[in-house]
Formats: C-alpha cells, sequence, structure tokens
C-alpha cells in the first residue's frame, strides 16, 4: 500500500540538515580562528625578540654586550712563504766492489754510521798479492841487469877514450842502457798497478754517513759489474730539502736573497714546532712548465737526525721582515660583506666597526696595515650579542681556562622546569594536541636563552670563527 509523507516529518528534517550544517560552519570558523591566533601569536614573539636586541634570543638592550678586548701592539714581524718539501741527501753513494774475488769479511753492521776510510768489507786477497809479488821480483830482475849493463858501457867509454875501443860499441851499449832503464820503469808501473789491484780487495767508505741494508752476504762471489753492490751509504749530517714556491714568488725570493743569506725553518709532524734551521743554498735556473713552481735547495745542520731522506716536510722560507708593524689578536679580524673590519671601543664602552686592511695573518696574530692605532682598543671575545654602536662591558680573562674531559651536566632554571611539567602534562592528554606542542616551544625556548646567556658571560674567552688564516 502506498502513501506519502506528511509535511510535518519533512519540516523536522529540513531542520535537522539545516542545524548540522551550522554547527559544520561554526566548528571550521573556531578551528581558523585557532590557526590564525597561533601565527600571530609567534610572529608578535619573533617581532619582539627581533626588538629586544640584534643579537641572539634573550638579549636585553638597556644592558651592556659583555667582550674582551685588547690593545694593539708593534713589533717586527717576520713574513714568511710556507712549501711542502721532500728530505734529500747531500751525498748518497752506492758501494761496489771494484775487483772479484770471494767476499771473506764483512766490516759494518746495517745501519751503522761509518766514517770516511773505513774498511767495510774484504775480499780474498790471494791472487792479487802473488800479481804483486811477480810485478816486484820482475822489477828485481831487470834492475840487476841494468847495473851489468852500465858497467859494460863504462868500459866501453874508456877504451873508445884511449882509442882502445870503437866508439860505435859505446854508443850501442849507451842506447841498451836506456832501454833497461825504461824497462825498469815499466816494472814498476807494473808494481803501482799491481799494489792498487790489491787494495781494491779491501772495500773503503768514500764517504761519512749511515750505512744501509747489506746487499751481499760473507762468503759470496762478489764482482765488479754487479748492480747491486755491498751497501749503500747515505749522508744525514747535513741534510737538504728540496722545495717549490709558485713562480709567482721569483721576484720576491731574488730580491730577499741578494740582501743575504735566507733563513728556512722545518716543521715537524704537528706542523708547528720547528724542527730544525737551515739556510737556503740554491734556486733552479728555470720554471718547471708541468706546475709552474720554482725549485729550491736549503741544507739544515740535522744535529739531532730528525730529517731523513725521502721524507715529506712543511717548510718556511723567510723572506723579510716588517718593522714597528701593528699587531693584534686573530680573532680581532672579522669578516664582513665589503672586507675586514673591527670593533673598536671608544672612551664611552660604545663598540663601533671600523675597517681596516690586513698585511698577513696567522693563528695567533694579524698584522695591520691602516685601519688601527696603537691607542685603540679592540674586541677579541664576544661578538654573539655585538653590533655596530652598541655598548659594551669589558670583562677580564685571569682565570686560567681548564680543560673539560666530559660534557657537563646542564643546570634548568625553575623556568625550563615549569615549562617542561606543562610539556608532561600535555602530553598526558590525548585531546590537547596543540596546547603540548605549545609548551614544548616554549621550553626549548626558555633553554636556549639559558645556553646563550651561559655562552655570552664575561668570562668566555673563546676566539671568535671569523678570523682566518692568510698565508703572507
Amino acid at each position: 500500500m502506498l502513501f506519502k509523507p506528511e509535511a510535518k516529518d519533512d519540516a523536522k528534517t529540513a531542520g535537522k540538515r539545516v542545524a548540522r550544517g551550522i554547527g559544520r560552519r561554526m566548528v571550521s570558523l573556531t578551528i581558523m580562528v585557532l590557526i590564525l591566533g597561533g601565527l600571530g601569536y609567534l610572529g608578535w614573539n619573533a617581532f619582539q625578540q627581533k626588538q629586544n636586541g640584534r643579537g641572539g634570543p634573550g638579549a636585553r638592550p638597556d644592558l651592556p654586550v659583555p667582550v674582551l678586548a685588547a690593545t694593539p701592539r708593534t713589533q717586527d714581524v717576520p713574513v714568511y712563504l710556507d712549501a711542502v718539501g721532500s728530505v734529500r741527501a747531500l751525498n748518497n753513494v752506492l758501494v761496489r766492489a771494484q775487483v772479484d774475488g770471494k767476499l771473506i769479511a764483512v766490516n759494518f753492521v746495517e745501519g751503522q754510521d761509518v766514517k770516511k776510510g773505513d774498511v767495510l768489507g774484504e775480499i780474498d786477497p790471494v791472487i792479487y798479492q802473488a800479481q804483486y809479488d811477480q810485478a816486484v821480483a820482475k822489477k828485481a830482475q831487470d834492475e840487476a841487469l841494468l847495473a851489468n849493463q852500465k858497467l859494460d858501457l863504462a868500459r866501453y867509454q874508456q877504451l873508445a877514450a884511449s882509442n882502445a875501443g870503437s866508439k860505435q860499441q859505446a854508443d850501442t851499449q849507451r842506447a841498451v842502457v836506456a832501454q833497461q832503464e825504461a824497462l825498469v820503469n815499466a816494472d814498476q808501473a807494473a808494481i803501482d798497478n799491481a799494489k792498487a789491484t790489491l787494495g781494491y780487495t779491501k772495500i773503503i767508505a768514500p764517504l761519512s754517513g749511515r750505512a744501509g741494508l747489506r746487499q751481499v752476504d760473507q762468503g759470496n762471489i762478489i764482482r765488479a759489474s754487479d748492480l747491486t753492490g755491498l751497501v749503500i751509504i747515505t749522508q744525514l749530517q747535513p741534510i737538504a730539502v728540496q722545495f717549490s714556491l709558485p713562480q709567482q714568488q721569483i721576484v720576491r725570493v731574488n730580491a730577499a736573497a741578494a740582501t743575504g743569506v735566507l733563513a728556512v725553518d722545518v716543521f715537524g709532524n704537528d706542523g708547528v714546532t720547528v724542527v730544525d734551521t737551515g739556510t737556503l743554498k740554491g734556486i733552479d735556473n728555470q720554471v718547471d712548465p708541468t706546475t709552474g713552481t720554482l725549485k729550491l735547495k736549503a741544507e739544515f745542520p740535522n744535529a739531532k737526525f730528525q730529517l731523513w731522506p725521502g721524507q715529506f716536510v712543511n717548510v718556511r722560507l723567510k723572506v723579510e721582515t716588517l718593522d714597528k708593524a701593528i699587531v693584534v689578536p686573530a680573532s680581532a679580524v672579522q669578516r664582513g660583506p665589503v672586507g675586514t673590519f673591527s670593533y673598536v671601543i671608544g672612551p664611552d664602552n660604545v663598540a663601533t666597526a671600523k675597517p681596516v686592511v690586513v698585511t698577513q695573518q696567522n693563528e695567533n696574530d694579524a698584522v695591520i696595515a691602516s685601519g688601527l692605532s696603537i691607542s685603540d682598543r679592540v674586541v677579541t671575545t664576544g661578538f654573539a650579542n655585538l653590533s655596530d654602536g652598541a655598548k659594551v662591558l669589558i670583562g677580564t680573562d685571569d682565570r686560567a681556562p681548564t680543560a673539560d674531559l666530559a660534557p657537563r651536566k646542564r643546570s634548568r632554571s625553575p623556568d625550563a622546569k615549569g615549562g617542561q611539567g606543562k610539556d608532561g602534562q600535555a602530553k598526558e592528554g590525548q585531546g590537547k594536541e596543540g596546547q603540548g606542542k605549545d609548551g614544548e616551544h616554549r621550553g626549548k625556548r626558555e633553554r636556549g636563552e639559558g645556553d646563550q646567556k651561559g655562552q655570552t658571560g664575561p668570562a668566555s674567552a673563546e676566539p671568535s670563527g671569523g678570523a682566518a688564516k692568510s698565508q703572507p
């Protein structure tokens, strides 16, 4: 059976739909208002932080910025050119045998320091001694024959003078004596040769230095044609270092070398400690076209054997000295978009940024060419909250720094604990997620303010990271 709904039911259904739509719109408007309110709060908070100070969060415009300061000083500053070089021995000799034979003795220890003239090894001299004795005997034989021929020459000359003998016979005997004298001289040369050969059976050190590893063991047959030899001797005192400089420094190095002997320093493995100081001995006569560098050679006494052939080292060449230069701590030089500058403290303790020109700079000091005077006071630490025109509070660095072996436990303020408590309560309530995030944000901000205050205290003496090392 079909029936038609009554008009009263239709009106009720329509009324429920309208009420449902209005409720949805109200919820949407409420969420939108909350979001806009939160964004407005965050923007207002950021604006207030910017107005309170130009540094980090929590800065107060009515309080001076704690800093450390230093006064420029005048001193003579050496100018160095840094390079990387390799250590090379002044003399390196491969000791080889000059005769063949059996090696019957080795008179050195591997790694031993030997002197010039020391006997390093001995070759069996039996054969060479026999050859020497044979040459000596041959000379004695020829000398006896020469003596007899000289007596005959004297007799022939007496007979020729009394016309009892032929003058031709006397002249012939004179020629025989001359031939025999030449033969005796040849015997002497053979003796000298045999003596030298016999002397070669003792292998002598040609220079003073340190012996390397032995190449031939005792009892082996050693030959003059062997390429390995017996041992290599390297001269370690003095020793040389060869290094290269860019071709742009040629004029500077030549001008400095014309004024006198240039000093060269060699650094140890830490790159800071100078292990030896020597002098520049030579400059190459041409630039290497493949690298665009010029080779130089320096000589060092190497008294403590800290330099070893084949070792790579850092060297610096002193080319000049800046007389009475203005020097400030390297941390006082800051870098900005327009170049280097320093904060100068005025009489009323107001910091003013002044541009400076840096001639050279290392890890500790910077040489200022212009922009500062010895009467100025420059800021060295405390740049986090510092700006041009800010009032400063100059602290002292009397406390000796102590090493932190482990991170210290941070102490939290009561406000931060309160913020964390609110955060914990917000996390416990499942329906208050937005309120929990806000509490967490406030807790982090308060902890950041506490850390920032601890870092910018007047006792802080850490240098600023804005000063970078530059080579002269």
